[in-house]
């Protein structure tokens, strides 16, 4: 199952929110839409800076990822961001047909 990285910050309702359930509660709630999308999460993690948390969630695929993205960002109590991540693996079968249509690839102007 792929892998993806959600990233955000919580607004000010969302810090209230925080505040008021907790890490370990939140954590329960993401794991529960996870499995409910057909995922699981692999970890959640708050941190300190700009970005106030970083999920990694095993998901089916891309539909999965940006319907998670609605469901996080509609309610307004955080900003969140999906990334796909990518095994070395993946890298290796990219570059590999990236090398095979390269004789065949005009860049722009060229």
């Amino acid at each position: 199952m792929p892998k993806y990285l959600c990233k955000g910050s919580y607004t000010v309702e969302g810090l209230k929110g925080l505040l008021k359930e907790g890490g370990s509660a939140r954590e329960e709630a993401v794991r529960k839409s996870a499995e409910a999308a057909g995922g699981r999460l692999e970890a959640l993690y708050y941190a300190l800076g700009d970005t106030d948390f970083y999920i990694i969630f095993d998901l089916p695929d891309t539909v999965t990822a940006v319907a998670g993205s609605l469901l996080a960002n509609a309610p307004g109590t955080a900003q969140v961001t999906y990334t796909r991540l990518l095994t070395p693996e993946e890298i290796d079968q990219s570059t590999e047909m990236a090398n095979k249509i390269m004789a065949s690839y005009r860049p722009p102007g060229a």
